[in-house]
């Protein structure tokens, strides 16, 4: 085996590698979210100039002035050219209620190490909505809430809320038998003990994903139609990624986050405005929803 020779002067705390003040600033230190949740960076690889470093296939910086760097970011996030992305990687610690890990898993663009409640007894964390995030279900949105309920029946919810969690740890604690307290049997297994709880305890795990995949994640459950328990997570790692690689983020707002995509038809239906006709749903050749979509991203 080769050996590695270490230079003495290099000192252990210091490195060579690419580093952002602004995220070392922030590492390791958690941004509460919800009641019991949070988010911290653990680790990251990359910055702005690695994402332009990639796309050139170079080695150092690229170009000597940032309008040039920035420039190139936002012409590979304006044509999809997402590649370069990639090269930027970020871990974090997350946690989260179970209902909202097993929406966010659904992204499966990441590594995921998960706290095992098969090894480890849970903590007593629920997660319990604020009255103003009770609401009945959509009449219009299948996957939705409508408005917020009064906060007397809000209230009602969440104390009902808390005593089922109350009481679904305390069969927790029984089934574990942990200290031999119940001499009528002696513990179930962690893995089997488990069962009796609700989707919102909380779970913990470390996510590493790259920066282009991290885009996606933010686009889709950041937007207002994502579920408030998620989209609170999704704006938090948005104001990360922000500090992390403000070059790729600002083209990110700009090409994808805040933009939007028009379809064939929608595009012949705005030429057709622009040129002074005036067009329906009735003659645009797209259905009532298209339509509809059609409208609201250009009111």
């Amino acid at each position: 085996m080769t050996k590695v020779d270490v230079d003495p002067n290099l000192d252990l705390f210091h490195t060579r590698r690419a580093t952002v003040p602004a995220l070392e600033h922030i590492l390791y230190k958690p941004f509460s979210i919800l009641d019991h949740g949070f988010i911290r960076v653990i680790d990251y690889m990359g910055d702005d100039a690695a994402i332009v470093q990639a796309a050139r296939v170079s080695y150092g910086k690229g170009t000597k002035k940032q309008t040039e760097d920035q420039g190139l970011i936002n012409y590979l996030m304006r044509h999809r050219h997402t590649t370069p992305f990639e090269m930027c990687e970020i871990k974090l610690h997350v946690k989260l209620p179970l209902f909202v890990a097993r929406q966010w898993i659904r992204h499966r663009t990441a590594n995921v190490n998960e706290y095992s409640a098969r090894y480890s007894i849970l903590d007593k964390e629920f997660y319990i909505p604020k009255a103003e995030h009770l609401a009945p279900q959509s009449e219009t949105n299948k996957q939705g809430r409508s408005e917020a309920m009064p906060l007397d029946q809000a209230t009602n919810i969440q104390n009902m809320l808390a005593e089922l969690c109350v009481n679904s740890y305390h069969k927790y604690q029984y089934f574990l038998n942990e200290e031999g307290q119940h001499n009528e049997h002696p513990g179930i297994a962690r893995e089997l003990a488990r069962t009796c709880l609700p989707i919102n305890f909380y779970t913990q795990w470390y996510w590493k994903i790259d920066l282009h995949n991290l885009l996606h994640f933010i686009k889709l459950r950041a937007d207002h139609h994502a579920q408030y328990e998620i989209r609170v997570y999704a704006e938090i790692l948005a104001k990360i990624v922000q500090q992390w690689v403000p070059f790729a983020y600002a083209a990110f707002e700009d090409h994808s986050r805040f933009g939007t995509a028009i379809s064939q038809k929608g595009l012949e239906v705005i030429k057709r405005m622009i040129q002074g006709e005036k067009v329906e749903q009735a003659t645009s050749g797209l259905s009532g929803r298209e339509w509809t979509e059609l409208m609201e991203k250009i009111s």
